[in-house]
């Protein structure tokens, strides 16, 4: 009788525990990450912007063997019309007179027939196009295959380009010419950058950022182990490294008498802790 009661309850705490279990696996499956959300992005793969449209975070082996391609769409994305303006002069548009969300339409729209899933996942993007919202009267765009939930206008983008900006540490650009003669002077300038660098054959940036971390007594990752970090987690890695090496030279200077901490303007290089992201 006392055997059976023991059975019992066993078997009572073995249903319980696999029912805890059973919702644990629910729980983490339904766990999403929102771009607006302040939460830790260490260990997430995907951002989402709305419950339909997320951005992936590819693992550094992901971005170096996509480097160009990667590096091209998510720089012409979360660009800025100044940082275009040669391109732009090109086609006869006026870098100063079209706004970021017209300049990210343009190249969304070229760019959606390739393959975007190392940005957007598994997100149909080959059919959309610029339509009017007849709700607001304003610029969209839309994809005819996935419906008006996967719709992307100008507060989406905002949220898609502050994703992309902070996955992969990119700083927002923002700078406007006081007069007419700075803007032409400007544009001659770019052009003739643009000129030199046109026919250079691309090298990798990632590869170089590799090398040198992997090398620093700091990181504590070999290759294979990096490749398999998260491009976030990469990018935050190197900026607190370089936070690290900021606080030594800086404290170096302090001790030796050549630093005065009551002048300096950045406080930041005071603290060995990356303050901000």
């Amino acid at each position: 009788m006392e055997n059976r009661f023991i059975e019992k309850i066993k078997n009572f705490l073995q249903n319980i525990k696999k029912s805890l279990h059973k919702d644990e696996e629910v729980f983490q499956e339904d766990i999403k990450i929102y771009s607006n959300q302040n939460i830790s992005w260490l260990e997430a793969d995907k951002v989402y912007i709305t419950d339909n449209i997320y951005i992936r975070i590819p693992t550094v082996r992901e971005v170096l063997n996509n480097e160009e391609f990667y590096l091209s769409v998510v720089s012409a994305l979360t660009g800025s019309p100044f940082q275009f303006m040669v391109q732009l002069d090109e086609m006869n548009i006026d870098y100063t007179t079209i706004s970021n969300y017209q300049l990210f339409i343009m190249f969304f729209s070229a760019f959606a027939k390739k393959d975007l899933s190392i940005i957007f996942g598994d997100l149909y993007t080959l059919d959309y196009e610029t339509r009017v919202d007849t709700s607001n009267d304003t610029i969209v765009l839309y994809s005819k295959e996935n419906g008006i939930e996967y719709k992307i206008d100008e507060l989406i983008y905002t949220e898609i380009v502050k994703t992309l900006r902070k996955i992969n540490d990119i700083k927002e650009v923002k700078f406007k010419p006081g007069n007419d003669a700075a803007k032409a002077y400007l544009l001659e300038k770019e052009k003739r950058k643009f000129k030199r660098l046109k026919n250079k054959p691309f090298e990798s940036q990632l590869e170089t950022l590799i090398i040198a971390l992997v090398n620093r007594p700091e990181f504590k990752y070999n290759y294979e182990q990096t490749l398999d970090l998260s491009i976030y987690q990469f990018y935050q890695s190197l900026k607190q490294i370089q936070t690290s090496i900021s606080f030594d030279n800086t404290m170096i200077g302090v001790f030796a008498g050549t630093v005065d901490t009551s002048k300096m303007t950045n406080k930041q290089d005071l603290s060995w802790i990356q303050l901000t992201k």
